[in-house]
């Protein structure tokens, strides 16, 4: 059997935040197999959780992936179907899959792909209250570990996102697969994982709550481990290194938002990924990307709006990070650069949106600002301008 990741924790807890405040958390998968191989040396465990598993992903995946998983199911033996989310983690694909799990008479869903495969099977077992086995196969982000999975259209925007009752069953994080996907897949999960701590620290820094204390120190390792680790990682896929970044990608990102909850998951890093979802030329753009280069955003918002040299020199740090390992600093970077001014303030108004996570900043924004912030997160401090001059030079052209 490979290691075994500890997860000897209930996925429930309880928080007094007030005398009549009840917190139901969800912390942690049930279990976790890791290693080279994991997936081959994972049917017992599968098997403990169901005999008719429904196999969810996209049409890449499953058919890439199909003989692999036969020859684990079969041996077990259990009774599976192929299913595919196509074409997005929607309420059209979700329905199709409700009907797929009922014809098959599913009493487990495994989900097998990117974070929206592992959001469309978290959501689908959690819609027919089964069991879910997550097994990912890119680090591009932590949705294999969290209870929580984002809807979108089936174009691929943005819809809201849906808290579940529990985080998965089982997570099955299997090196082997990790190591075949694109590199660039990696580099997003590193730039998502870096935003837990940029958002938790700002929304959350202050909490006198020992469990939130817990998450946003956990975030600040995080960071410390991607900023030391990342780039050996990339040079050495397969490496105790690049282990080391996957774990950090796939699951202590994960356990942050268990730990924290919803306000040190997101702040306004991924609000402007969310808003930039809704342009069609953003689609080809990872997950990830979008959220580091909203962290830039955020950090350029601090330091327009109140003034904050400790944000300036954290956004010019990660710049250098940034180019150090490939990931995007601008909306050029993003192959975004030429959208219109149309198209950049329908992200920011839908980023600034009265139910947004931007409003977990400790001030008010407007998508005025945002777009000011948006479109200078390569300024220099020394030469960098007030939000005021920005609005004014916009307002200008």
């Amino acid at each position: 059997m490979p290691p075994q990741f500890p997860v000897d924790v209930s996925t429930t807890g309880t928080m007094n935040q007030s005398s009549t405040s009840l917190l139901a958390l969800t912390v942690a998968p049930a279990q976790v197999l890791r290693g080279f191989q994991a997936l081959e040396q994972s049917g017992e465990a599968i098997a403990r959780l169901g005999k008719r598993p429904l196999i969810v992903g996209g049409d890449r995946t499953l058919a890439t992936l199909a003989s692999q998983l036969q020859s684990v199911l079969e041996h077990q033996p259990l009774n599976y179907s192929f299913a595919s989310y196509s074409p997005d983690c929607s309420e059209a694909s979700l329905a199709s899959l409700q009907k797929a799990t009922a014809s098959h008479q599913a009493d487990l869903i495994i989900g097998v792909g990117g974070g929206k495969a592992m959001d469309t099977a978290k959501v689908l077992a959690h819609q027919c209250k089964l069991p879910v086995v997550t097994i990912p196969t890119s680090a591009a982000t932590c949705a294999a570990w969290t209870g929580l999975s984002n809807i979108y259209s089936d174009q691929g925007a943005f819809l809201y996102d849906v808290g579940l009752d529990r985080c998965p069953n089982l997570l099955v994080l299997d090196y082997s697969l990790i190591q075949t996907a694109p590199q660039r897949t990696l580099i997003a999960g590193i730039g998502d994982a870096l935003a837990k701590w940029y958002e938790a620290s700002v929304s959350s820094g202050s909490s006198p709550f020992t469990l939130i204390i817990s998450a946003v120190q956990q975030a600040r390792v995080l960071r410390d481990i991607l900023f030391q680790k990342s780039a050996d990682a990339l040079k050495e896929p397969g490496s105790e290194v690049w282990r080391e970044v996957v774990d950090a990608t796939v699951l202590l990102a994960g356990v942050i938002g268990g730990l924290g909850g919803a306000q040190c998951r997101t702040v306004a890093a991924h609000a402007v990924h969310n808003g930039l979802t809704h342009l069609p030329a953003a689609h080809d753009v990872l997950h990830g990307e979008k959220v580091a280069y909203g962290i830039l955003a955020q950090l350029r918002l601090e330091e327009m709006l109140q003034g904050n040299q400790l944000a300036a020199s954290a956004r010019q740090q990660l710049l250098k990070f940034y180019a150090e390992i490939g990931l995007p600093q601008s909306l050029d970077d993003l192959n975004l650069g030429n959208i219109t001014l149309l198209e950049l303030r329908q992200a920011a108004e839908i980023a600034c949106s009265p139910s947004s996570d931007i409003h977990r900043l400790p001030f008010k924004v407007v998508p005025e600002q945002l777009m000011a912030a948006m479109v200078s997160t390569t300024t220099p401090v020394e030469r960098s301008r007030s939000h005021q001059e920005l609005t004014t030079a916009m307002n200008e052209e």
